[in-house]
């Protein structure tokens, strides 16, 4: 056989090989995703990479768990430092500031989408959700993901051996005191707790009553923000909750999300906390329950107002190459559409990210049908003020940290209110100052 023919046919060989095998073809570019969900969350997370990796065959998102929130953002940083970051990070609201401030690292969500060439309009998004996470120039910096809020959840059947409506949830922080007293005559161990204490009897707590959590806007007006909440309203509130613990009304459970599992397991009769723990407590709560709005102080103007976003946005990571920035807004596309949305939000619990997803939840009957879902859009979509449209600040992870150890002093019974909240508006104000320091540039 002469050379010329063989060679032929090895080349048709090798190209009837490549037909055969169309990854050798068509490689898909692979585009990793550092995330913090775990458990339930966590198969939802899953579930969207493997529905949106299905839907085409250009490119493949690879999910990882890197841990919680502070522990992926520290990863991140470090694996950027190495060369090794991954293309998208999932970070809660409270890194915000870090990552604007970090503007080697990141590339603005609004730059990705206007490369690729694929349709983005940033008023689709709920704007209280995707205010938060635009710079001043009006450019969207991160992708909105599992926003979430504060929430009030009760069991209603708990309420019913207690002896008090369970249809009708404690409206104001007086009548949550008086429900668990109730609660605690009737045999109940812990009748009210709280999960993300910061931001649930802090932050949000601040933005529900219209005032300050911090000057400047809460950090939107400027580095040179100080904080606020050491107030006669929130001094108040906090010395209530202190005597609810003395009293065994008020049990503490822990920081951050560490206390979630109470309300579902039924340990907890009355919980604030986000409103992403709605797929927990459908999942696994074995009583009747309630979601209900924040309660308040009726005595104060002005409230109840709005309150803050919660959860995480998707921060895309400098150093990439072109064909997976094209990934990442495919992925960000498909996450936007109404239907995955809606989807989302209705599985979860977390806000429905554009108004669209949200109309479509409405149209489809879910909130009549599960009654309280719409509690945590509703206090959204509220008309914010300047004191209520999020708060932005850095070294907010810290700062968080010394609001837990100070509040803990308090609940133990070592520390006042004022002592307290006083302590932990000074050690937060010289974190700010380091920030601003750093960050003058």
């Amino acid at each position: 056989m002469k050379l010329s023919t063989r060679l032929h046919i090895l080349a048709s060989a090798a190209a009837l090989a490549l037909a055969a095998c169309p990854t050798a073809a068509h490689a898909e570019v692979e585009v990793q995703w550092w995330h913090s969900m775990s458990g339930a969350l966590g198969e939802w997370v899953g579930d969207l990479a493997k529905n949106f990796n299905a839907s085409q065959t250009d490119y493949k998102i690879v999910p990882t768990y890197k841990g919680s929130y502070p522990e992926s953002m520290t990863a991140a940083i470090a694996a950027f430092r190495s060369g090794t970051s991954p293309a998208v990070l999932q970070v809660f609201e409270v890194g915000t500031a870090t990552m604007m401030a970090s503007k080697g690292a990141i590339k603005p969500v609004g730059e990705v989408m206007k490369e690729s060439g694929l349709p983005f309009d940033p008023t689709a998004y709920v704007s209280a959700v995707a205010g938060y996470y635009t710079a001043p120039n009006g450019q969207m910096l991160s992708m909105p993901f599992n926003s979430s809020t504060t929430i009030f959840y009760y069991n209603k059947d708990a309420f019913k051996a207690a002896g008090i409506d369970p249809e009708k949830a404690p409206s104001t922080w007086p009548e949550v005191a008086l429900a668990a007293a109730k609660l605690k005559a009737s045999g109940h161990k812990c009748p009210f707790t709280t999960g993300w204490q910061s931001w649930t009897q802090l932050e949000s707590f601040s933005a529900w009553h219209n005032v300050e959590f911090a000057t400047k806007r809460n950090g939107f007006g400027g580095l040179d923000t100080r904080l606020a909440f050491n107030t006669p309203l929130h001094v108040r509130h906090i010395e209530n909750l202190a005597n609810m613990a003395k009293s065994g009304l008020f049990v503490y459970k822990g920081r951050n999300n560490t206390p979630d599992a109470t309300f579902p397991s039924g340990e907890c009769a009355m919980y604030t906390g986000s409103s992403g723990l709605y797929g927990s407590v459908k999942a696994n709560a074995k009583f009747a329950y309630g979601m209900a709005p924040l309660p308040y102080y009726p005595d104060v103007p002005g409230a109840p107002q709005n309150t803050v976003i919660g959860g995480a946005s998707l921060w895309v990571m400098a150093g990439h190459k072109p064909a997976e920035y094209k990934g990442v807004a495919a992925f960000f596309n498909y996450l936007s559409s109404p239907e995955v949305q809606a989807a989302s939000h209705q599985r979860t619990g977390y806000l429905p990210i554009t108004t669209a997803a949200f109309k479509l939840t409405d149209n489809s009957g879910f909130y009549k049908k599960f009654p309280g879902t719409d509690v945590a859009p509703n206090q959204m979509i509220r008309k914010a003020t300047d004191k209520t449209r999020g708060i932005r600040l850095g070294n907010f992870v810290q700062i968080r940290t010394i609001v837990d150890e100070e509040l803990e002093q308090v609940w133990g019974g070592k520390k006042t209110a004022k002592e307290g909240l006083d302590e932990a508006v000074k050690r937060g104000n010289e974190q700010l100052e380091k920030f601003q320091k750093t960050n003058k540039g």
